[in-house]
């Protein structure tokens, strides 16, 4: 046996050799000229860099765009050929043709492996038009105010949380990351299936939600016991739970008898709606009706509230401690409008009268876009531009982190007065806006999103005193996968008003 082996070890090794040969040869017909590595790592690439440091990774491809002045660079992950996109114009490209014959939205390089196949990200054509047409009443303006409501109720829930941890620290910090992470699930939990998700249900749903995180950034490797496979079958039980949440409420808003209270209601009673319209007619149920479909697309919708919206809330904080004349402006607006020791809820009419806070929250998604990139997969051999084509199968990385950087008079200043009327920069510059995407699937929820984060400014400005505990590098980039102060936002907390609002937190 060891002879055979021994006579067959020269041939093994020449094989292996010339796959090699033959992989860098195809990374190399790919790049054509396109700046990136000369030579990769076989199969892995450089996967264990964009893992162990992925800030590092993309502002490496990030330098080498703007210096060959080509606004792309090139990379090989896992036996796949990337290519990052740093121009706005050439993201354009990318987003408006997503369909089967352009380019494919897949949200992250292994996504569709933990999101499944009912999916929103993964939607074209008018199966994605009838979906987002159904999906629409829940964020109308009625909608909004029911949400409106319920944000607040546990911002200040989790911001009186905040201040008594923070006073059981005395003169140490808190990491506000964590404790944003959490408080942003509570919300898109009660936000989205509201009543339907019991005590239990939601320590559950935390759990298998960290799971999910935690599997987003190591290498899908689907096996027993690793991090990829715990987050899978995570993602199943979430979209489980969700399913039977759709389940109750179409019970609920079945009987008549109340008003929505959250998404999914809102959402429910139009399906019933359209079965009810079906029966009649002696057709079938229409398509993305069924609770497990629902589930699944309620499993998006929390996905992009939960760590985009946890990214924002960080930087908000960082951003509003190191412009104190930001800050004061803010506080100066929210208190002409609302009173922080009020016993009443900031109205609709209110939150739409705090233009400046508004321009703020518009500002730190600029200046920090929380998704950074938005991978994509190459359907055909897109022409890029006039002298190179985007090879088949590549994934594609469209910058809209790199985009806001981009048109705005002084990109790199932090200054929320770009968004005002008279400046109107939002306007002037809206391609490099790009936050929120772009094309088919520009995000339908940004309303609630930005609503969101200007009611957490408002109400976090005005009820407490807040100072960063600034250590070398702790503002820097870090991706958790969404991006967050490298120090998770340590801050020293304080009560700030004589009290806190008089309102029910059951």
């Amino acid at each position: 046996m060891n002879s055979i082996l021994t006579s067959l070890a020269p041939y093994l090794f020449s094989f292996l050799v010339i796959l090699l040969l033959l992989e860098q040869i195809s990374y190399l017909n790919k790049k054509k000229g396109v700046p990136g590595p000369a030579l990769v790592f076989p199969f892995l690439g450089n996967a264990v860099s964009l893992v162990r440091h992925p800030t590092k990774f993309w502002e490496l491809q990030s330098a080498l765009a703007t210096s060959s002045g080509s606004g792309f660079s090139a990379n090989y992950v896992i036996g796949r050929f990337v290519l990052f996109i740093r121009d706005t114009e050439l993201s354009h490209r990318v987003f408006a043709n997503v369909r089967p014959d352009g380019f494919l939205l897949v949200g992250h390089p292994f996504g569709k492996k933990l999101f499944g196949d009912h999916n929103l990200i993964y939607m074209m054509g008018q199966h994605h038009k009838d979906l987002r047409r159904r999906i629409a009443p829940n964020f109308t303006p009625r909608a909004l105010s029911t949400y409106t409501s319920l944000q607040q109720t546990i911002i200040l829930r989790h911001l009186i949380h905040w201040e008594r941890l923070a006073s059981q620290r005395k003169h140490e910090p808190i990491a506000l990351r964590f404790l944003a992470r959490d408080m942003n699930l509570d919300t898109s939990q009660t936000v989205f299936v509201g009543p339907y998700l019991g005590r239990e249900a939601r320590e559950r749903f935390k759990l298998d939600y960290n799971f999910f995180n935690v599997g987003l950034m190591t290498l899908p490797v689907d096996l027993p016991g690793t991090a990829f496979r715990n987050a899978r079958l995570g993602v199943d039980r979430l979209v489980k739970t969700l399913a039977v949440c759709a389940e109750q409420s179409k019970a609920t808003m079945q009987k008549g008898q109340q008003e929505p209270s959250c998404l999914i209601d809102f959402w429910m009673q139009e399906t019933l709606r359209e079965l009810a319209d079906a029966t009649t007619a002696g057709s079938p149920p229409p398509e993305h009706s069924s609770d497990l479909e629902i589930g699944s697309y309620l499993f998006d919708f929390l996905f992009a509230a939960q760590d985009a919206s946890t990214s924002s809330l960080l930087w908000a904080v960082t951003l509003l401690d190191s412009h104190p004349d930001v800050l004061a402006k803010v506080r100066e607006e929210v208190e002409s409008i609302w009173s922080p020791e009020s016993d009443s809820l900031i109205t609709a009419d209110q939150l739409g009268r705090m233009k400046y806070t508004h321009a703020v929250a518009r500002e730190v998604v600029r200046y920090r876009a929380p998704a950074t990139m938005v991978p994509h997969i190459a359907a055909v051999d897109f022409p890029l531009t006039e002298t190179y084509t985007i090879p088949k199968g590549t994934i594609v990385f469209p910058s809209v982190y790199e985009s806001s950087f981009q048109g705005f008079n002084e990109p790199d200043r932090f200054d929320p007065d770009r968004f005002s009327d008279e400046r109107q920069e939002d306007r002037l510059f809206k391609r490099n806006f790009l936050a929120f995407g772009a094309g088919a699937h520009l995000c339908v929820g940004q309303r609630y999103a930005l609503n969101h984060l200007v009611l957490f400014i408002a109400m976090f400005a005005t009820l407490l005193d807040f100072k960063r505990h600034r250590t070398d590098g702790c503002d820097e980039i870090a991706y958790v996968p969404t991006i967050c102060p490298k120090d998770d936002c340590m801050v020293f907390l304080s009560k700030r008003c004589a009290q806190y609002p008089n309102l029910s937190l059951d």
